[in-house]
């Protein structure tokens, strides 16, 4: 067992916990009893207590029994964030049924594989996104669709500059098999008994893979409380937390550190259906907001905005995120307005978000943090798969409750995700890094993203965390380019701050000279309007990756 780590470990955080024996749906339980006056959701403005939260949660589930939906069967849940994603993702608990969160920019071919895939029944849908998957319906196992329109949740006056798909009503559908939302919650269909229990199937998140088609990761209900209870016992979060939900539920980092372990400790969440960094201040300010976990991209962003100082968002007193490291210098202007640490961690679909989280007490920058409650970490030589010493960079690996079953419907995918140490089986993560003589883990790179110039070794995230301090940079992104006696070498695209619109190439390439290995340095600089990213805010590098090597092919 990993275990240098304990002498950084959080005080009143055991090493070892025993989870409820329970299903999810359970938490939203034990919560509405406890208080069932308090809001579980804030939405733009209109709150939604645990007592409505719980019984609208029942209806649908009723509904969905009504539907045919039977223990174990899979249900789409496709939509942006909102109440109703809350709402459905414990309706389909409550039936006794599995989530599959969707990817809301998913169109029909994907969608097509998804419900091939899962053989899902019914599907829970926004109205923006019904068109994408209403020709699906009654083609192969889709049956049924329930659709919603988030304005319906919206029912107080507010002066929040509301997202498009926020402010249109629900219109009228007239497609056989699509039923409103609101029907089915007034059907008053009991649900039934609830028969899972946490050995049962709970959660198929799909992971973007490489190469192919993406691959479901079969979660139980043991493994997705894991990390709603080890997220709220890390950070001792009580019933007065007040959560900022800016990432995409449909992605693990929102699923669990934002919405199963806020409603696990009875707090509130304050959901946005988009992310928009005025809006992000606004509600902080006016819901006094204490937790946000979120990426990095979206700090940026906020801090970048020249407006941030006329908010007051004094009420944070825990930020922190994963999905990209932090740069030191964003990292130094938070902590300059809010007196805040970003506190990083570290997660995957396959484990159900963190494995590895900073201590509260004892953060380090640009790190992925200690392995949490019960895990067990280490790093492998990539060719050997032996174990490797403090400094060296392997394959980080490992295993604890949050682990997934394995890929859906996919044996071999399965076997190759894991590796034997010690007697005991490891999930292979396929990110490079290495860890501290104090037990802090840190991350390279991915295995596939390293950039081979002249013999040496370059990692783009590491280019890009250094770039990060230049003050006109906003946004960076490191990729390889053909070089014509190299092989590749470095390209950078480069989004400029607000005001440093003049600064040239040569500025810059002349900056990253002077603070950085020679070989590391860009020697290709493109700007940007933007950078493209994904859903969930990382920076899609592989893409720009494939389109600067596509003429090379």
């Amino acid at each position: 067992m990993f275990d240098r780590h304990f002498q950084v470990w959080p005080d009143q955080v055991p090493h070892k916990l025993e989870l409820p024996s329970t299903s999810v749906f359970h938490n939203l339980t034990v919560s509405a009893l406890r208080y069932g006056d308090h809001p579980a959701i804030h939405y733009y403005g209109t709150d939604i207590t645990y007592a409505r939260f719980l019984q609208e949660a029942e209806a649908l589930a009723g509904h969905l029994r009504q539907a045919g939906v039977k223990k174990g069967d899979r249900v789409l849940l496709y939509m942006q964030n909102s109440p109703q994603y809350i709402i459905g993702f414990f309706a389909i608990l409550r039936a006794n049924a599995v989530v599959v969160p969707v990817n809301p920019m998913n169109r029909s071919a994907e969608l097509e594989y998804l419900i091939a895939d899962t053989q899902a029944p019914v599907a829970l849908c926004a109205q923006e996104l019904l068109e994408n998957i209403a020709p699906h319906l009654g083609v192969g196992h889709l049956r049924e669709i329930v659709v919603t329109a988030y304005s319906q949740y919206v029912t107080e006056p507010t002066n929040l500059d509301l997202p498009e798909a926020v402010r249109e009503p629900l219109a009228q559908h007239n497609l056989s098999g699509v039923t409103p939302w609101q029907a089915a919650l007034s059907a008053g269909v009991a649900p039934g008994d609830l028969t899972v229990g946490p050995d049962d199937l709970c959660v198929i998140p799909y992971s973007s893979g490489t190469t192919g088609n993406p691959k479901g990761c079969a979660h139980t209900h043991h493994s997705v409380m894991a990390t709603a209870v080890y997220g709220a016992v890390w950070t001792n979060a009580q019933h007065d937390i007040v959560h900022l939900v800016s990432v995409p539920m449909f992605h693990v980092t929102g699923m669990q550190s934002c919405m199963n372990s806020t409603l696990y400790a009875g707090g509130t969440l304050v959901v946005m259906t988009r992310w928009d960094r005025k809006v992000a201040a606004q509600l902080i300010q006016r819901c006094k907001v204490n937790t946000w976990r979120n990426i990095s991209t979206m700090v940026v962003d906020m801090l970048s905005d020249p407006e941030i100082d006329q908010y007051d968002i004094s009420s944070l007193t825990s930020i922190g995120g994963g999905g990209a490291a932090m740069p030191a210098a964003v990292a130094a202007k938070l902590a300059n307005k809010t007196g805040l640490v970003y506190m990083e961690g570290y997660g995957l679909s396959e484990t159900m978000a963190p494995t590895h989280v900073n201590p509260p007490q004892a953060s380090k920058a640009q790190c992925l943090g200690i392995p949490i409650i019960g895990v067990d970490s280490r790093v492998i030589n990539v060719d050997t798969l032996e174990e490797v010493e403090p400094g060296v960079t392997g394959e980080i690996i490992m295993r604890g409750e949050q682990i997934f079953q394995g890929y859906w419907n996919r044996p071999d995918a399965t076997e190759e995700a894991f590796v034997e140490v010690d007697g005991h089986r490891f999930f292979r993560s396929g990110d490079l890094g290495y860890y501290d003589e104090e037990g802090y883990f840190f991350l390279v790179d991915r295995v596939k993203r390293m950039i081979n110039a002249s013999g040496y070794k370059v990692w783009p995230a590491e280019v890009e965390s250094l770039m990060y301090a230049h003050p006109a940079i906003r946004e960076v992104c490191i990729v390889s380019t053909p070089h014509p006696r190299r092989g590749e070498t470095v390209k950078a695209f480069v989004v400029l701050s607000a005001g440093n619109e003049k600064t040239t190439a040569e500025d810059i390439m002349t900056w990253c000279q002077e603070n950085m290995a020679a070989y590391k340095c860009p020697v290709v600089i493109e700007f940007t309007d933007s950078i493209p990213k994904s859903p969930t805010g990382k920076i899609m590098w592989r893409l720009l990756q494939e389109e600067e090597w596509k003429d090379t092919q």
